[in-house]
């Protein structure tokens, strides 16, 4: 069930959360202070890097003639577009490159290469999603809108055609997430001539992607335009495949809890960073892999500090693994294949009417909806980890 009082859920005090809270604030005020010239490299040398894989996957898939090179160059076109989608796109969209100044490398003047509107992304994720993380009614990233990920969504007949849904949404992920975001945008503007507006710039930009990757590119492979038609088509659902599998498994795995509109009344900037804690999670990753994911593998720091830069995730989690150890609370990782199947099992199960399902086996036991304690008697959350903390009582359970 959806959380309300998250302090009481996780078994801290209004003193521990607010002293996590000032150890979170010191991590992003230590970040900031030493970025600089090592961040500008590594971005930039990411854009050029992704350019030049991109240039030479399409050059490689035009002049070879065999199987062998179509494949190695569909391959390196979707790597090429997983970079730019997450490691480049999601992140300058996020802010985390603004501090440089740089015209070419701003959130407001950067457009990502797939079908959606980076300015209505920007709406729907930088604020609905990451303002109010998993909190049901206000988080539209919750099974975006047509999938059910938890129970406290109401169950629907449709719902049985869920697996076969979720398997359409990974192959034509970008097209989702373009009307998730237009939907949103369209729910916030206040007329109806700007939401014809916003309908006609995904359109246009849709309209430019297409062109761009199923038309003009094609066409200048003259009579061998099948072939990169084919390779374009491939590499796209192929970064699709990708960017779902990544952005599913920080959201839907066990632990990434779910919440009431009542947790947010009176919510501090130190409650909200306990809800992002709570409410994300994170796999398994070495740099190669944490790259191809954009640093998303880090999703717990990425929702705690979402601006800050992507390859500083890999030594803040460090600090915040340590935290959650210090204050006694869950740090939800772990293997990436682990992390999906986990995410499948859920999207499986709860096609299904709640009366047909056991009661949540793969939880394991914790507070109500309320925070009530649901481990052990005699618990006193006013010494919070001092007792039964969530991560010890829950690692008792299992």
């Amino acid at each position: 069930m959806a959380i309300t009082e998250v302090a009481v859920y996780a078994h801290l005090s209004p003193a521990d959360v607010e002293a996590l809270g000032r150890e979170l604030d010191e991590i992003r005020r230590d970040i900031e202070a030493r970025r600089g010239a090592r961040d500008a490299r590594y971005i930039r040398r990411t854009i050029t890097f992704q350019r030049i894989l991109d240039a030479a996957s399409r050059l490689t898939i035009a002049v070879s003639r065999g199987k062998l090179g179509w494949l190695l160059g569909t391959a390196g076109l979707a790597t090429a577009k997983s970079i730019e989608n997450m490691e480049i796109g999601h992140n300058v969209g996020h802010g985390q490159w603004d501090w440089l100044n740089d015209p070419e490398i701003r959130s407001n003047t950067w457009e990502w290469d797939m079908a959606g509107l980076s300015s209505q992304w920007r709406y729907s994720h930088n604020f609905r999603h990451h303002v109010y993380t998993n909190v049901l009614g206000m988080d539209e990233d919750i099974g975006f809108g047509v999938m059910r990920v938890t129970r406290d969504q109401p169950w629907r007949p449709r719902l049985l055609l869920q697996p076969l849904q979720n398997l359409l949404l990974a192959a034509t992920f970008e097209w989702g997430i373009a009307l998730h975001d237009l939907y949103s945008e369209q729910e916030r503007v206040a007329t109806p001539a700007a939401r014809t507006a916003e309908t006609k710039a995904l359109i246009q930009k849709i309209a430019r992607q297409t062109g761009k990757d199923y038309v003009l590119v094609p066409s200048l492979s003259g009579r061998r335009w099948r072939r990169t038609l084919a390779a374009n088509l491939t590499a796209n659902i192929a970064r699709n495949l990708w960017a779902y599998v990544v952005i599913f498994c920080g959201h839907f795995p066990d632990g990434a809890e779910k919440f009431t509109p009542e947790a947010l009344e009176h919510e501090t900037k130190a409650d909200w960073y306990l809800r992002q804690m709570l409410g994300t999670a994170n796999f398994d990753a070495g740099p190669v892999l944490a790259f191809l994911s954009g640093n998303l593998c880090y999703q717990i720091e990425h929702h705690l500090f979402p601006d800050l830069p992507s390859n500083r995730y890999a030594e803040i989690a460090v600090r915040v693994r340590a935290l959650c150890n210090k204050y006694n609370i869950p740090y939800t990782t772990g293997p990436l294949l682990h992390q999906y199947l986990q995410t499948l099992r859920t999207i499986n199960k709860l096609a299904m009417p709640d009366h047909l399902l056991s009661k949540a086996p793969e939880a394991a036991p914790k507070p109500d909806r309320h925070g009530r304690n649901g481990f052990s008697a005699g618990t006193d959350v006013r010494r919070g980890r001092g007792h039964a903390a969530l991560r010890t009582a829950a690692a008792l359970h299992h």
